[in-house]
This record gives C-alpha cells, sequence and structure tokens, in this order.
C-alpha cells in the first residue's frame, strides 16, 4: 500500500478500516482487528489497517519499532490463533513525523475467519463478535472458484455421507469457545457451512475438507485418504511382512489411531534397577513420529493423486512417505528450513489445530529434530521431490 494512501487512512479519524494502537501490549486486541478487517463484513474489498505507535486521536505515541516488534507481529499470521490464515504485511514506516509498524490486512476470500474460536467483524466503530446473521453473511461472501482444493465442494456426495454425530459431539466442543456454544443459535447447516465443512450456494454440498474430517467413508470419494502401515522383520522392501494394516476413516478416528499404532510399534528399554520403562531408551521418540506423520498428512496433496500416506516400519529405521512434493513457497532447496513453510491445505490445517494435533504451525520439523536428538537417534533425513516427500528416521 502507498505511504500516501497509508497517510489518508491515519488522517482519517472516522474510517472504519483503521485501527490505532499506541503500544503492542494487548496483543489480543490487535489480533481481534487483524480478525476483523479480514472478515470486512461492510465488503470494502479493499485492506484494513492497523497503525501501531499512535494514539486514538492521530498523535505519535514515540514507540521504538524495533525489528524485534515487527517479528512479534508477523507471527500474528502463523501462530494458529487466527484461522483461515489471513493475508497480511507488516512494515514499517515513517508518516506525519511518527515512527509506525503497519499491519495491512487484505479482506479474506474465505470467511469467516475466527480468532480463537471467535468470529469478529468490524462496522464503523463497532468491533465485537459476529451475529448469527453476520456470520452467515460472511459464509455466503465465500468465493470456492480460487480457493484451496481442501475447501471445493464435491459434487457427487451429500450431507448423509458426514458424520454428524461427530461434528456435534466432537468437532464443535475442540472448535469453539464453551460461551460461543451455549449462545448458539445458528442451524445445523450454517454451523456446518461456517466451518467450511459444506457450502451455502447452490445447495448444500460436502467440501473436500467436510469428507476429511466429516466423512464416514473418506476413502469413497478419495481414494488416497489412508495411511498404510507395514511393520517389515528386515531392512529391505522384500523383507517379509510381521504386520500391516490400512488405518482409514474421518480425521478424528484417523489421528488417533495412527498415534496407538506408533505408540504399540515403539521398542522402549527396560530399566532392571526398577523393572520399569524407561521412555528414554525408546528405540524411537513418540513426539518426533508424530509430527512427521501429521506433517503427511496436512501437506500432501488430495487432488490428482489417489496414493495413501505410507509408514514402512523397517529393523532399522522407519520411512514416512508424503504423496506430496513442496508447495508454494517451499521448495526442494529450502524444504525443512526454519521460518519458511507453506500450507497447500490450508483449512485441514485448521481443522488439525481444533483437534488439538497441531499446536503451533511452522515447527514440526524442527520438533522432531529436538526430539530424535534428545533420544540419541541420528539426525533426519528427506528426500525431497517434486511429487513427494520421504522423511527416514533411523533408529
Amino acid at each position: 500500500m502507498e505511504d500516501s494512501i497509508l497517510l489518508n487512512l491515519l488522517n482519517d479519524l472516522e474510517s472504519d478500516r483503521t485501527e490505532r494502537k499506541a503500544s503492542i501490549n494487548d496483543m489480543d486486541r490487535i489480533s481481534e482487528a487483524i480478525c476483523a478487517f479480514a472478515n470486512d463484513l461492510p465488503n470494502h474489498r479493499q485492506p484494513g489497517v492497523v497503525f501501531i505507535g499512535v494514539n486514538d486521536n492521530g498523535s505519535c505515541a514515540n514507540l521504538p519499532v524495533t525489528d524485534r516488534l515487527l517479528l512479534t507481529l508477523a507471527e500474528l499470521r502463523s501462530n494458529g490463533n487466527i484461522l483461515p490464515f489471513p493475508m497480511m504485511a507488516v512494515q514499517k514506516k515513517h508518516l506525519n513525523g511518527c515512527e509506525l509498524a503497519v499491519i495491512v490486512v487484505e479482506p479474506s476470500d474465505d470467511p469467516p475467519v475466527r480468532f480463537r474460536g471467535r468470529t469478529y467483524v468490524r462496522v464503523g466503530p463497532r468491533r465485537a463478535i459476529a451475529t448469527a446473521q453476520e456470520e452467515r453473511h460472511l459464509s455466503e461472501k465465500r468465493r470456492f472458484r480460487n480457493q484451496p482444493y481442501d475447501i471445493q465442494p464435491v459434487s457427487y456426495a451429500t450431507l448423509n455421507d458426514l458424520d454428524l454425530e461427530l461434528f456435534r459431539r466432537v468437532y464443535l466442543p475442540s472448535a469453539l469457545p464453551v460461551d460461543i456454544l451455549d449462545e448458539n443459535h445458528r442451524s445445523l447447516e450454517q454451523q456446518l457451512a461456517s466451518m467450511r465443512f459444506t457450502t451455502i450456494e447452490p445447495g448444500v454440498l460436502p467440501t473436500t475438507l467436510g469428507i476429511l474430517v466429516l466423512g464416514k467413508d473418506p476413502g469413497q470419494f478419495m481414494p488416497g485418504a489412508y495411511i498404510q502401515f507395514i511393520r517389515f522383520d528386515g531392512t529391505e522392501l522384500t523383507a517379509p511382512i510381521k504386520d500391516q494394516k490400512e488405518i482409514t476413516g474421518p480425521l478424528p478416528d484417523l489421528l488417533r489411531i495412527a498415534d496407538e499404532t506408533l505408540q504399540v510399534n515403539i521398542t522402549t528399554a527396560l530399566d532392571i534397577t526398577t523393572g520399569l520403562a524407561d521412555t528414554r531408551h525408546s528405540d524411537y521418540p513418540i513426539r518426533a513420529l508424530q509430527q512427521l506423520l501429521r506433517n503427511a498428512i496436512l501437506h500432501r496433496t488430495y487432488e490428482g493423486s489417489n496414493a495413501p500416506v505410507r509408514i514402512y516400519w523397517y529393523d532399522d529405521r522407519i520411512e514416512i512417505y508424503n504423496p506430496g512434493g513442496p508447495y508454494g513457497a517451499v521448495t526442494p532447496e529450502n524444504f525443512g528450513t526454519p521460518g519458511i513453510t507453506d500450507y497447500r491445505n490450508p483449512h485441514l490445517a485448521e481443522a488439525m489445530k481444533n483437534l488439538g494435533y497441531v499446536q503451533r504451525f511452522g515447527i514440526g520439523i524442527s520438533l522432531a529434530r529436538q526430539e530424535l536428538q534428545k533420544n540419541g537417534n541420528p539426525p533426519l533425513e528427506y528426500n525431497v521431490e517434486t511429487s513427494h516427500v520421504l522423511a527416514i528416521i533411523r533408529r
């Protein structure tokens, strides 16, 4: 955004496209403002701006804008509290003689955007949690044509293909705060659409996300939406098979069974002095395996490939195969570099965060590396191709 436009917005104290903050002492309020501008309820179709370092009357707050402050603000995009990820830019500016941090927030093509499960909107001077009618209006603004595959409608699916009891019993309590649920007067169709599990118009159709998270049989619509687990008795692909299974089902069941499968196959040393298992001497750290498997489920391609995520467990190593190569800002050259991440399936990422399987975005590989090092395993290895990523974890 050009400085002249920013200056006009800064000087216009009546504009509902601006928010002014003297400091970053209240990061929640800043996040709420980002959320409200991303939702763009008035349908300005223009960015909203958060000015930091300026008082409500437009005077300078004399806030030192350091690199650390800018980094702190930039992390608001990907810390998992605002979902789906807002499109925003953070810059240092000098306007009206003030040193400012400026957050420019683009209107989302995929509202409603939520901060910690709450949908914030702004009309005029009012910033508040959206009413049922406002949230329905936001859902109806959604444009599917240029949206990621994970929220494209599945034209041959119906509501009968979704486990609605799983939605009520498991997903909603995980995704929304208790007070929002208590006050929720939205219909089931509105609730499903607001979570991007179905479309609104024309007609109500499950999305790819809805099938993956709530589908009674996801494989009926996406044949590769399962995990293939094989335990080999040896170190080669031709070795005898000790155990194998296909892990299927909606996302909550898929992730739970996958965790159980990993845990039961880990060998843990026994401390002969106490007779108790010593988790420090497991052949593999469970947290590392969980992070790498969840990364594969999250970042794989569900479009144009019927290959499953594969776990091949050999006597000397584990190989986790993700049928989806690097995406967006991630390339084979920078793959695994801390701070460089992108999301082929951003709404699936939101669902995994809501279900508690992702605590923070962009650090899965780093956490896996730390856990392997603490456990005494060799460093994590990756084979990165345009069509797939293979993680190799050595015993």
